[in-house]
């Protein structure tokens, strides 16, 4: 290798450590912020966080009253983003979220159609309880999430970069719901189930909100560069083990693929986005941990959320009362 060439990639090399010293600096800076308003859900809220410097989308799944919707305003807030709320129910058409086309005079008494843009049009949309809506109003979300664009009357329309969609539902509440797709719940990165808080964090939720003033949100990031970020995580060093820990586990969750006495439960398991889903995730989790590089820790750590939506159990095994997070954690388990 020349001279020139050797200088090359060194600038390279310190053009990427600047940037990801200051990346690791902005990425803290937006965690302590969203910790100074949401108590006791570090890990919701670093999971959340690794879905967006992942580029990904998230769905958030617990019963009311654990501050979800709280959780993605304040990440609107924190990262500079556009953010708009949708409250999916039976009634709401996919024009309520797309948008449509009105009919309107124009110069020289002639009528022309214009297209008004609806809600989707945000760079972090919460869709929130998205399973009360129709099946029809839920598939309007699939070419946004995937494509990052939607298509009205046949004409295209892009939507903002960047672009997140995090959607919440309730566990328990069934009556009136409609369950998620499976091509719909591939599109999300990550199931980040909320748990209630332990007690000392309920304590202190009870102190601080019910008193004269109340927490609020300060920004720590900008759109930009939150971007900018993301870029960052693509290019971050991913070690062999790592790669290789990724395609053991999401193959071993397919059926026929692994151990038999795990996959004889698995009626279906994750494709290769799942794998894409936990590459980006290591990476990002290990930036927001204030590492440059992944490690098998990482992917332990986030094989659940990861993978969770996008496998299903036989129905001999739910009936032996079998759970889709006790295989995985068995999958995990044998990660070298």
């Amino acid at each position: 290798m020349s001279a020139t060439q050797d200088n090359t990639a060194t600038s390279m090399e310190n053009a990427v450590a600047r940037t990801a010293e200051a990346a690791l600096e902005r990425v803290a800076a937006a965690r302590a912020a969203i910790g100074a308003v949401i108590f006791g859900q570090e890990t919701v809220v670093e999971q959340a966080l690794v879905t967006l410097i992942s580029g990904g989308h998230g769905l958030l799944v617990g019963v009311p009253g654990l501050a979800k919707t709280k959780l993605v305003e304040t990440l609107g807030i924190v990262l500079g983003l556009d953010a708009r709320r949708v409250q999916f129910t039976p009634d709401l058409m996919p024009a309520d979220i797309l948008g449509s086309e009105i009919m309107e005079e124009v110069e020289g008494g002639k009528r022309a159609f214009r297209f008004v843009r609806g809600p989707i049009f945000a760079q972090l949309l919460m869709a929130d309880e998205i399973n009360r809506a129709s099946p029809r109003t839920q598939s309007a979300l699939l070419q946004s999430m995937q494509e990052y664009h939607v298509t009205v009357a046949g004409d295209r329309h892009d939507l903002p970069r960047p672009f997140h969609v995090l959607a919440t539902q309730n566990p328990l509440e069934q009556e009136g719901t409609y369950p998620l797709p499976e091509a719909q719940l591939d599109r999300f990165l990550m199931q980040i189930d909320v748990l209630y808080p332990d007690r000392a964090a309920e304590r202190r939720i009870l102190i601080e909100t019910t008193g004269e003033t109340d927490s609020v949100a300060r920004p720590a990031m900008t759109a930009d560069e939150l971007m900018t970020t993301q870029r960052l995580v693509r290019r971050l060093p991913v070690g062999d083990s790592v790669v290789d820990a990724i395609l053991a586990l999401v193959r071993a969750a397919r059926p026929g693929e692994g151990d038999a006495a795990i996959t004889k439960s698995i009626a279906w398991g994750p494709g290769p986005r799942a794998a894409q889903s936990l590459m980006l995730a290591t990476r990002a989790r290990a930036l927001i941990d204030g590492r440059i590089a992944p490690s098998i820790d990482d992917v332990r750590a986030l094989a659940e959320p990861v993978l969770k939506h996008r496998m299903a159990l036989t129905f001999a095994a739910r009936a032996e009362g079998e759970t889709i997070s006790g295989v995985i954690a068995r999958l995990a388990a044998r990660l070298g």
